[in-house]
């Protein structure tokens, strides 16, 4: 709960939501609703970790919560031992580009890889030291075994001690190959599967300037197929053209690294629909419609796509993602969807607006976080919280403009002034010129009818 925010945590939180963007951590202390949304993609989580795949955009208007639900998932994800990669698309990262913007999309998500022990992205070489160490650990106890009992029978401990030692290595290296080797029937996989071998031969032998190179393979940074080869002996890079291929590699080989399976996130879709000539925005959805195949037709494993953008860029039939009339006949929904009643196994999840009573809980978290914060004794009552929800939902234009995001930020922004102006009323603040309504001053009684029936 908000009280118990530790107040780091506490201190992130108030700060980003006041800056109009979504924490990347605590989200925990302060989410409200989307309880069926959550639910669903978690089912979606655990198809992935038995092998399946998942493709799910999350739709929602500006400040509609839509980027704190990826995150949350995303948080949600790493806790139970997925990688999880993401990336904002922006005019520089794309699906697909003349001037290698897919290649810069793909180079972001492995930049941005995370997982439990390493939240905040850059996991690769963890992932990849973690899964050696792994390897070695089980085979120093089964060559343990086998050598104890041999010691007992024979009685020549330093000879079989010797020959386990000398053993040792090849049998790790015999692992490794065999979780490499399992790669090479996929698109690329086999060259993936020499860079995996590079990199633990580089681990064995303390060569860090091969293994960085293994690395910088693995991110996309080569720029030719020459520098690669002279490098790792790979005669191929991630490019524009097959950088989803290694998305499925990296999947399939995380699973034989033991974690549950990898989680994709791209928000800013609405990236893709202003792009102005038509051809290109038509290369990007073609590309999403190659994702969006490959996980219903069953050919990606332990890989699971969310995909964040507005209503207007997935549903303009000009330039959206419905103007790609193969994408369009796919995503749209049937004739019995309709406002309240909604098919979340749909591959669009639709984010409806918080509802008032959500946004009162919401207003409280924050409420009690920022006092343990500021170590204050919350000044906001219950009948405080009413009011200032009430005056937001009957600001002009609210009914079809407002939305959480600014919600909060007036309240964090509220809470602030209030806090460093102890003398100031905040009904008389609330009240002023900047604050314009739709209906003149707001006497008790229509405070309490806006939220007629909801109790705390």
């Amino acid at each position: 709960m908000a009280a118990e925010t530790p107040k780091r945590i506490a201190n992130i939180i108030l700060n980003a939501l006041k800056g109009g963007v979504v924490p990347r951590v605590g989200l925990e202390y302060v989410t409200v609703g989307r309880a069926r949304e959550i639910e669903t993609i978690l089912r979606d989580i655990a198809i992935i970790e038995e092998g399946g795949a998942s493709f799910r955009f999350v739709v929602g208007k500006y400040g509609s919560g839509k980027s704190f639900l990826l995150q949350t998932i995303r948080n949600h994800a790493c806790e139970r031992g997925f990688v999880v990669v993401d990336a904002d698309l922006s005019p520089e990262r794309r699906f697909a580009g003349t001037k290698g913007q897919g290649l810069a999309t793909y180079k972001e998500l492995i930049q941005n890889m995370s997982t439990r022990s390493k939240p905040d992205g850059g996991a690769l070489p963890l992932i990849l030291e973690k899964w050696i160490s792994g390897i070695q650990l089980k085979v120093r106890e089964e060559t343990g075994q086998a050598t104890g009992g041999a010691e007992a029978r024979n009685g020549v401990a330093n000879t079989l001690a010797g020959s386990a030692s000398r053993n040792f290595d090849s049998l790790v290296e015999e692992r490794i190959y065999a979780v490499a080797g399992k790669l090479e029937g996929m698109v690329n996989g086999f060259e993936f599967a020499k860079a995996v071998a590079a990199y633990y031969r580089a681990h064995v032998e303390g060569d860090g300037a091969k293994k960085s190179n293994a690395l910088k393979w693995f991110r996309g940074e080569y720029v030719t197929r020459k520098e690669a080869k002279a490098d790792l002996d790979i005669h191929l890079t991630v490019t524009d053209e097959n950088w989803y291929d290694f998305l499925k590699i990296f999947a399939a080989f995380m699973a034989g690294a033991e974690y549950r399976g990898m989680i994709v996130v791209i928000d800013e879709l609405v990236n893709i629909y202003k792009i102005p000539n038509s051809v290109t925005r038509q290369n990007n959805y073609e590309k999403i419609l190659t994702l969006y195949n490959d996980v219903l037709q069953g050919k990606a494993k332990h890989i699971g796509f969310l995909m964040g953008g507005t209503p207007q860029c997935i549903e303009d039939r000009y330039r959206g993602v419905y103007s790609y009339e193969a994408l369009r006949s796919r995503l749209a929904e049937g004739h019995f969807a309709q406002d309240g009643l909604r098919d979340l196994s749909a591959p669009i999840i639709r984010l409806e607006m918080l509802t008032q009573e959500e946004m009162y809980v919401l207003v409280e978290k924050l409420r009690d976080m920022h006092a343990k914060l500021y170590e204050y004794a919350p000044f906001f009552t219950h009948e405080d919280l009413l009011y200032f929800l009430t005056v937001e939902y009957n600001r002009v234009g609210a009914q079809t403009h407002i939305t959480p995001r600014e919600i909060i930020r007036d309240f964090i922004e509220l809470t602030n002034i209030l806090h460093q102006n102890p003398d100031i009323n905040m009904r008389s603040l609330l009240a002023g010129n900047s604050f314009e309504l739709a209906k003149d001053g707001l006497s008790e009684e229509q405070i309490h009818s806006e939220f007629a029936g909801f109790e705390i």
